[in-house]
């Protein structure tokens, strides 16, 4: 980065008002492991998970949608299911132009302890310094990242439905996008970036759940999934919560692990971990009762209350949705509805949550209740096409997703159900 003294590099679109500074000098030391939380709300997130194998001298360039507006982001690069460190030796941010290519003037350094080149301990992420300047929401913001010796397993979002972009031979400061010549449809290293919002109280809701709240049958390179409406309307509204996480991964159960760490495993580091955060929305469990014999209501109701309990020790609060019906599925039998029913009526009705959701109604066919309502079914009888997934945004009553502001919120102790598509605990 170079810039004139006192003065006002202008970027475009949405990376403004950048304060000029000189380059830091290259720093080639490992960082130690970041535990820490990056200051801000996070804009954008998705779950880490293991990817495959690591590329030596590979770039990539990942396109990600932001959710709240602000200023100094920064990004999360994870190494969690790594065998060894990862070092990355240059990180850049900036605009999306058109396909790979950026807007001209917005593709920024990125620097890690005022260093250039980072190494991620195994099983660890590091949060990059501040980027002076402003993020819009609703952003298509590009992260590049060239890894010069990245071998074994891979950290990273498999189920991006954004396409991105790889190259090699570390391209990263170029806005152009001609050297970016092959695609992926997942996000690699990087799983978070943060804001600091114009509005001190500004929060984050967090969206943890499976292959619905990931966005399957929803359009590709659109922002169709559940959350990405979600944090539209958020937007409009101008609440007090903006920021939008979207911490589903395909395959997800709420108590083994399966496709991805179970709900109940990466509650800290897909969740608690991230910045900003005021409400978790737990979304799971079809997938548990699709993996059944074995899973009986008492076991779902005993992982939900869980989750209840750690997010609640942590001061946020906690909303759960009812699973959503899905006969015509190979997995249904009557006894995994009979669960279903059975753990939807306890999240109706517990006292444990602060809110909850009732997307089983919302989903559900009014001809037949164990079956997904035709004109929302993306063609598999489990997942929500757009209209779906637009649906399910449509149907909370954002001020339930901040109970923090509430008088006497007292996350230990919730307090008696309340009414309304999204139940409150007042």
């Amino acid at each position: 980065m170079t810039g004139r003294s006192g003065g006002v590099r202008r970027v475009a679109a949405v990376l403004l008002t950048a304060v000029v500074c000189q380059p830091a000098p290259a720093r080639s030391a490992p960082l130690p492991a970041s535990a820490e939380r990056a200051s801000g709300v996070v804009t954008w997130a998705a779950s880490a998970d293991r990817l495959g194998e690591g590329t030596a001298g590979e770039d990539y360039r990942l396109i990600v949608h932001t959710s709240v507006g602000g200023d100094d982001p920064r990004v999360r690069l994870s190494n969690a299911f790594g065998d060894r460190p990862l070092t990355v030796d240059s990180v850049y941010a900036g605009v999306r132009g058109e396909g790979a290519a950026l807007r001209p003037g917005s593709n920024r350094r990125l620097t890690f302890g005022g260093g250039r080149t980072v190494t991620v301990p195994a099983g660890a992420a590091a949060w990059s310094d501040p980027l002076p300047g402003r993020l819009r929401a609703g952003t298509d913001l590009v992260v590049s990242l060239h890894t010069p010796a990245a071998v074994g397993p891979a950290t990273g979002h498999w189920l991006a439905l954004q396409t991105s972009y790889t190259g090699r031979g570390d391209h990263t400061a170029e806005e152009s996008g001609t050297e970016w010549t092959r695609t992926t449809r997942s996000w690699w290293y990087l799983d978070a970036v943060s804001v600091r919002p114009s509005r001190r109280a500004t929060g984050a809701v967090v969206a943890l759940g499976d292959s619905i709240t990931d966005g399957r049958h929803s359009t590709m390179d659109r922002n169709r999934r559940w959350p990405d409406y979600l944090a539209r309307r958020l937007n409009t509204a101008h609440a007090a919560v903006r920021g939008v996480a979207d911490e589903g991964i395909s395959g997800n159960r709420v108590l083994a692990d399966g496709i991805g760490q179970s709900a109940l495993h990466r509650l800290d580091r897909d969740v608690l971990s991230l910045p900003g955060v005021r409400t978790v929305f737990v979304f799971e469990g079809v997938n548990d009762l699709r993996a059944h014999p074995g899973v009986t209501a008492q076991d779902l109701i005993a992982g939900y209350r869980k989750i209840a309990e750690r997010v609640h020790a942590a001061g946020k609060c906690v909303v759960a949705a009812t699973i959503g019906p899905f006969q015509g599925r190979p997995e249904w039998d009557p006894a995994a509805e009979a669960v279903r029913r059975r753990v939807n009526r306890f999240l109706r009705t517990s006292a444990e949550f602060d809110a909850t959701a009732d997307f089983d109604r919302t989903l559900r066919s009014p001809h037949d209740s164990a079956r997904l309502r035709p004109v929302l079914d993306g063609g598999d009888h489990l997942h929500p096409d757009d209209k779906g997934m637009r649906r399910l945004a449509d149907v909370l009553d954002l001020r339930s997703l901040d109970c923090t502001r509430r008088p006497g919120f007292r996350p230990a102790h919730p307090a008696p159900v309340g009414s309304g598509a999204i139940r409150p605990r007042r």
